[in-house]
């Protein structure tokens, strides 16, 4: 197979796996932040007490962190087929990368939020902030910089978690070097996936990277 038959592959695989990819972290930002959020203001002496739900939150969260995401995909299958009405293709491969990495992202976000300053939380309190606004206008606000390197990390682990869903019927890079690299034995194109995804992922850390310096500083 020459590189002029290989390139023509890798544009429409490479969508694939930002599609997913980029589909599954605006999920997982959004719910991956409200876990978060949960797990620090319900624990005891937090914002909002409330043990019980701050350890079954944490149950929740621990067993979705310790599945493989293989054997996770394969898990919920079922749900995923609930929710798309397929267990093969792109938009069926997200369900299992969102479920995967909300409780990732929920335990990134709790150690950003445990490292906002407790003195500006008190402050905010002694002026007669609302819970609310402390935890919109001053945890998470201090806490920024943490949470965008907690996404981007999320976001990497995600792109490795596409190339997995490409061995079982999700679409991507994955998939294309599983279908051509490795079941066809075309070297360039397992070279070519490889080399891809290293530049996207150092792509990604690079602006993640910048975007957390720049709310350092501010």
């Amino acid at each position: 197979m020459s590189w002029d038959e290989v390139m023509p592959l890798l544009w429409p695989a490479t969508v694939d796996t930002l599609y997913m990819t980029g589909v599954a972290t605006l999920f997982t930002a959004v719910l991956g932040l409200l876990f978060g959020v949960l797990l620090v203001i319900t624990e005891r002496g937090g914002l909002l007490p409330a043990p019980p739900v701050n350890r079954a939150l944490g149950v929740v969260v621990n067993i979705g962190r310790s599945l493989p995401f293989l054997i996770l995909m394969v898990a919920i299958i079922p749900f995923t087929r609930t929710v798309v009405g397929t267990s093969i293709g792109n938009a069926a491969a997200i369900v299992p990368l969102t479920v995967g990495a909300i409780p990732f992202y929920a335990r990134l976000v709790e150690i950003a939020l445990r490292e906002v300053d407790p003195g500006v939380i008190a402050a905010a309190d002694a002026m007669g902030a609302t819970r609310r606004e402390i935890v919109g206008k001053v945890m998470l606000r201090e806490a920024r910089p943490g949470l965008v390197s907690g996404l981007t990390v999320t976001v990497i682990a995600l792109i490795g978690y596409t190339a997995m869903a490409g061995t079982v019927g999700g679409g991507g890079l994955g998939n294309l070097a599983v279908v051509y690299g490795y079941e066809r034995f075309e070297t360039k194109v397992m070279v070519a996936t490889v080399a891809l995804l290293i530049v996207i992922v150092l792509v990604i850390q690079a602006a993640g990277d910048l975007v957390s310096r720049r709310l350092t500083h501010r």
